[in-house]
């Protein structure tokens, strides 16, 4: 089977986000940059759908710029055999539909069987990437995906999470599933695996498609502002026994708190 997974490269969650001097995106100059986790998800089931069926191709695909190249090396250092990448400056700026259309449009290129992706992307919390992909190319798709099964080469049989319970799907190739926590432990890449990677291709193709139609112009919001969140106001420290120090928690958790 071949597989293409959809990877983003994402600010570590624990890196310390500050916002640059135009004040609508954040200064990435000393931010840590990482594979998006969800995209860890959907590439190690990538990997695991291969090893069961004993052959294919796992495809790691990505638009970006030139450094997400290292976070897709790490893909490959798990396992994917090749990556292609969409590095057009003109395409940056857009939103998720303006990512599905470029991605949708390498896909067909790449005339694979299923396509992976994470549920969303960390640094945006965006999760329309993988259904507006669905549509570009016009597939079935099922999101928030738990478990996959196989009880045929051509068909796929599907849990996901909804609210309340979980749902089981049949789903027929080719298609498009986005991963969600849970579906699997993604591994680590061994001593191996990464001296691989630094031998395997990464091609840098540019799609048909206009930048009139995927970037910023095309967008169907605009970022006015990012501001940082409020201070957290300094906490209160009593002194004093607890049945003189209860009263005044009391009172403040009435009268200032308002959760009583």
């Amino acid at each position: 089977m071949k597989i293409a997974v959809c990877m983003k490269q994402v600010p570590s969650s624990e890196a310390r986000i500050t916002i640059a001097a135009d004040g609508k995106t954040i200064d990435r100059s000393d931010v840590e940059m990482v594979v998006n986790p969800y995209d860890e998800f959907a590439v190690e089931e990538a990997l695991r759908i291969k090893d069961a069926q004993g052959e294919g191709e796992v495809i790691v695909v990505a638009v970006g710029d030139q450094s997400a190249q290292t976070e897709m090396r790490k893909c490959l250092a798990m396992g994917a055999d090749r990556g292609v990448i969409v590095q057009e400056a003109a395409y940056q700026g857009g939103d998720a539909l303006g990512t599905a259309r470029i991605l949708a449009d390498v896909i067909r290129g790449l005339e694979v069987d299923l396509v992976l992706c994470g549920k969303l992307s960390i640094d945006v919390e965006g999760d329309a990437t993988g259904p507006a992909l669905a549509e570009f190319l016009d597939w079935p798709h099922v999101a928030l995906v738990t478990q996959i099964e196989w009880p045929e080469p051509r068909k796929a049989r599907v849990v996901r999470e909804i609210e309340g319970g979980k749902e089981i799907v049949s789903v027929g190739l080719p298609a498009v599933l986005t991963a969600e926590k849970g579906l699997n432990e993604p591994r680590y890449a061994s001593l191996k695996g990464i001296m691989a990677a630094k031998r395997k291709q990464i091609d840098v193709v540019t799609p048909d498609v206009s930048a009139d139609d995927v970037a910023a112009q095309a967008a169907g919001a605009e970022i006015i502002a990012l501001e940082p969140p409020p201070e957290r106001a300094a906490g209160k420290k009593f002194e004093g026994e607890v049945e003189e120090i209860v009263p005044q928690v009391v009172e403040l958790l009435k009268n200032e708190a308002k959760v009583l």
